[in-house]
């Protein structure tokens, strides 16, 4: 199989070993874990973007052997908002673009849970993450990113701009609130409910 390799070999070990490799433009349908688990000691950049991978069948689960990676491209592949990544707590960058993620909180949740030292996430190109690219207005842009923001507070770069403090402020508040906003409507509601329960009861009239 071909691939792309960049690095000193390891001067510990008869076989090469890598910090980079590259199995982007491959035509791949599953990942080549035969030759990437070969490089677990030293690998600290995973390149298997322009594929044709998804998590139906090729969850990347077993990449959390790769004990020093540090970033993981999977640009323009098949992954939706449904996939499983391994517990990488080394891992900082995440590239993600152009795949079929439509679920911005699954996806979130995962990566936030998965990679909790992330520092740059980009995930332009997907449904979930609207822009002018994909036909996203303004507001839904600003939404969206201060919805990441909030639930990521570690991120440095999402996508191709800088997390600003007054931005990483602002998400929070605004998440703040609407947490708060959905908490009080559910006690409206809950009460609500109640009162007209209590004015649905009949009363009951006992005779002698």
């Amino acid at each position: 199989m071909d691939y792309h390799t960049s690095g000193h070999p390891s001067q510990s070990s008869h076989a090469s070993s890598f910090h980079w490799l590259s199995f982007a433009y491959q035509g791949l349908t599953e990942i080549p874990y035969e030759t990437i688990l070969t490089q677990t000691d030293t690998l600290e950049v995973l390149d298997l973007s322009y594929n044709l991978l998804d998590d139906l069948y090729w969850n990347p689960v077993l990449l959390g052997q790769l004990e020093k990676l540090g970033t993981l491209i999977l640009d323009c592949n098949k992954y939706t908002s449904h996939v499983k990544f391994p517990y990488m707590p080394r891992v900082t960058t995440v590239c993600i673009n152009k795949n079929k993620i439509n679920n911005l909180p699954v996806f979130v949740e995962e990566i936030r849970r998965k990679f909790p030292n992330i520092k740059i996430l980009s995930m332009m190109n997907n449904e979930a993450a609207p822009s002018y690219f994909n036909g996203g207005s303004l507001t839904q842009f600003k939404d969206y990113r201060q919805y990441v923001i909030s639930q990521i507070p570690g991120l440095e770069i999402l996508d191709d701009t800088e997390v600003l403090e007054k931005e990483r402020a602002q998400a929070r508040k605004t998440y703040r609130l609407q947490q708060s906003s959905q908490g009080s409507r559910k006690r409206k509601e809950d009460s609500s409910r109640k009162h007209t329960h209590m004015q649905k009861t009949p009363h009951t009239i006992i005779r002698q």
